[in-house]
């Protein structure tokens, strides 16, 4: 991920119906939401064994480090416009 995709959220690839389906809860519905089912579905099926699902959970780990990354650099872009007394830019981003 680029600095210039920080403009857009990323894309949701799950529907909240299928959220729903799989019964994910709400507090990790989130840009890396898509990638639960599986994981869950594969502790579910070796009874949460730690070394399997392995590549499931790095995947989703990933995704989280990824958005918290693309998080703070927007963070800093807004502190740094901020600093530079560009708030009206700052506040017509957050629009």
């Amino acid at each position: 991920m680029t600095a210039s995709d920080d403009s857009a959220p990323p894309p949701m690839y799950i529907t909240p119906e299928e959220l729903n389906k799989t019964q994910i809860p709400l507090c990790f519905r989130d840009y890396c939401a898509h990638l639960l089912p599986e994981l869950n579905k594969c502790r579910i099926e070796n009874y949460y064994l730690p070394w399997k699902c392995e590549m499931e959970r790095i995947s989703w780990q990933k995704c989280q480090y990824d958005d918290y990354q693309r998080r703070m650099r927007k963070l800093a872009n807004r502190k740094s416009l901020k600093e530079l007394g560009l708030e009206n830019s700052v506040s017509d981003e957050l629009q």
